[in-house]
């Protein structure tokens, strides 16, 4: 009877300890860590900068112009250097490059004007179909325009230890060969902004 009695209180003690268990909810025995599932900020390394003394060696020469870009031109800009890039040339070449086609065109794209266009003159650079470029296509292709003219300059013995103009004249071939060195500064400013991104 004894046993009896026992059992039944061992069972009734047993059902109110589940009875509140289920009552008060389930037990944790540990706590289990929480997993924020919101997106990480990652922090990328600064690219290595431009060395700026590659991209003016002989120092800017007479005043510098500067105009504000669009999207466009910037978008034209960044394509100079990818191209250049592509040539396998160097920054200073990207500087001479986007400093003659801020003469050329604004780093615009320019199909022709019509009346207002210099003979057959097209493109970033104002490069001429008739003058052996190529077509007007290739010259309007920024890719296509920037090889050109880098192909041009590396014809030009000692382009690199030459002012601006001079290098940008040689091959252009311009009736203005001075109005190129007022570009230099924002060139230059561009090519170490976009160089590296």
């Amino acid at each position: 009877m004894k046993t009896t009695i026992l059992r039944k209180s061992v069972l009734g003690i047993a059902g109110l300890a589940f009875a509140g268990g289920i009552a008060a909810g389930p037990l944790h025995l540990t706590d289990t860590p929480t997993i924020d599932t919101r997106p990480v900020a990652t922090v990328q390394a600064d690219k290595p900068a431009v060395d700026k003394a590659k991209l003016i060696p002989h120092g800017v020469q007479g005043t510098q112009s500067r105009i504000d870009l669009n999207d466009e031109q910037t978008d034209n800009a960044k394509a100079i250097i990818a191209a250049t890039k592509k040539a396998g040339m160097d920054e200073r070449a990207a500087v001479v490059s986007i400093a003659t086609s801020l003469q050329e065109s604004k780093l615009e794209n320019l199909g022709h004007l019509g009346d207002r266009n210099d003979h057959d003159s097209q493109g970033l650079f104002q490069q001429r179909p008739s003058s052996g470029w190529g077509t007007v296509e290739q010259i309007t292709d920024p890719e296509y325009a920037t090889l050109a003219f880098l192909k041009g300059l590396k014809q030009v013995d000692g382009w690199q230890d030459m002012p601006l103009t001079k290098a940008a004249q040689t091959v252009q071939v311009s009736a203005y060969p001075d109005h190129y060195a007022q570009w230099e500064t924002q060139a230059a400013d561009l090519v170490a902004k976009h160089w590296n991104s």
